[in-house]
C-alpha cells in the first residue's frame, strides 16, 4: 500500500504508538491500515461411501482436484460462506455439519476451515464456471497426487482416519511453507 484509502495521501510503514507490529499508516489522516489473514470456508460433501471433489477451473492450481471452498465474504457466517461456495463449485445445495479442520497457512495470509456435508442425493453439476469437473470419488478412487492444495489432502487424510469410528474430530493446524513441498 503506497496510498491511503481514505484520503489518497501517501502512507508510512511504522508501528503505531501503542502497536507492536508495523502497519501503513496515513502521513495526513493518520488513518492505520490493518492487513489480517484471509477465511477460505469449504465442505468436504459425502455421499454414501463417496467424497465429491471439484476439478479447479481458476489459477491457482487449475486442472487439480480439491474440495468447493473460497474466501468468505463480508456478512456471512463461516457455514453460509461454504455453503455458498459448495454450490458456486459443485452445483449442491448443503448443511454443513461438523468442522473437520482449522489450518492455518500464515505465509499466505490464509485460515481453510472445512466442513462435514452430507449430500442428500448424488445429483451435483457436471461442471460450473469454477470447476471444469465434480465428480463423485470412491474412497480408494482419491487421485492423491493430483490434489490441489495441502489443507485439502490433510482434510480428506483427517476424515479417512475418522471415518470408521464415524467420530468426526476438528483439527486445529498449521501448514508451514517447507511442510507444503513434502505433503
Amino acid at each position: 500500500m503506497k496510498y491511503c484509502s481514505e484520503c489518497a495521501h501517501p502512507v508510512n510503514i511504522e508501528v503505531p504508538e501503542g502497536d507492536n507490529r508495523q502497519r501503513a499508516v496515513c502521513s495526513h489522516c493518520g488513518t492505520i491500515h490493518y492487513v489480517n489473514p484471509r477465511i477460505i470456508a469449504g465442505t468436504l460433501p459425502v455421499f454414501n461411501d463417496q467424497i465429491l471433489l471439484c476439478k479447479r477451473a481458476i489459477e491457482p492450481r487449475k486442472g487439480y482436484w480439491t474440495l468447493p471452498a473460497g474466501f468468505m465474504e463480508q456478512g456471512e457466517t463461516l457455514e453460509q460462506g461454504a455453503a455458498r461456495e459448495t454450490l458456486e463449485e459443485a452445483g449442491i445445495d448443503i448443511q454443513c455439519g461438523p468442522m473437520l479442520s482449522a489450518i492455518s497457512v500464515p505465509h499466505i495470509s490464509q485460515v481453510h476451515i472445512f466442513f462435514l456435508a452430507n449430500m442428500q442425493s448424488a445429483e451435483h453439476a457436471q461442471h460450473t464456471s469454477e470447476s471444469l469437473e465434480v465428480k463423485l470419488f470412491a474412497v480408494d478412487d482419491i487421485p492423491w497426487e493430483e490434489i490441489a492444495f495441502p489443507t485439502v489432502k490433510k482434510t480428506l487424510k483427517f476424515y479417512l482416519k475418522d471415518l470408521p469410528s464415524q467420530d468426526f474430530q476438528t483439527r486445529v493446524l498449521d501448514i508451514q511453507i517447507d511442510e507444503r513441498l513434502t505433503l
